[in-house]
């Protein structure tokens, strides 16, 4: 069975313990612009959402990529960057819809959520189950697409 986050942003506080356990997973740092995740706050609704990589099954960051440095781990169906191979073009950041591959100029490749091999960090950080890691079917694209079309529809109320 496939997993993958499933994010709640009404349960989010906006606490950032996901951002911090991120980065210290990945980059042994306690540092939110090292994290795969990220927090975005909507300060006119008080509201705090957190946003990673889906995990597409289109996974246009792959295959915009020209030397094939994202590839799919068969455990856990996350599309992962293998730095050894990623060359830092960046093409994949252009290439993501939702601006989920980031660049790390510490490293010169760049980086995104990878489901921590099946045991996602952010989600067993998070003091308010906001993030959860739940079975795929529960959770996907069009979830996020209502999510944001609901956004957007409450921003252009305003």
């Amino acid at each position: 069975m496939q997993r993958s986050l499933n994010i709640d942003p009404g349960k989010c506080t906006g606490c950032r313990q996901c951002e911090m356990a991120c980065s210290y997973e990945n980059e042994k740092v306690f540092n939110p612009s090292k994290s795969r995740i990220r927090v975005f706050t909507f300060d006119a609704e008080a509201r705090f959402v957190p946003y990673t990589c889906t995990q597409c099954a289109e996974a246009w960051c792959m295959r915009a990529c020209p030397v094939d440095a994202i590839r799919i781990n068969l455990g856990t169906g996350a599309k992962e960057i293998h730095n050894d191979v990623c060359v830092g073009c960046k093409v994949c950041t252009i290439a993501c819809p939702f601006g989920t591959v980031n660049y790390n100029a510490d490293t010169g490749k760049v980086m995104k959520c990878d489901l921590c091999e099946g045991d996602p960090a952010c989600a067993k950080a998070c003091p308010t189950a906001a993030i959860t890691y739940v079975d795929a079917n529960w959770t996907g694209l069009d979830k996020m697409r209502m999510w944001a079309a609901k956004t957007d529809s409450a921003m252009t109320a305003n």
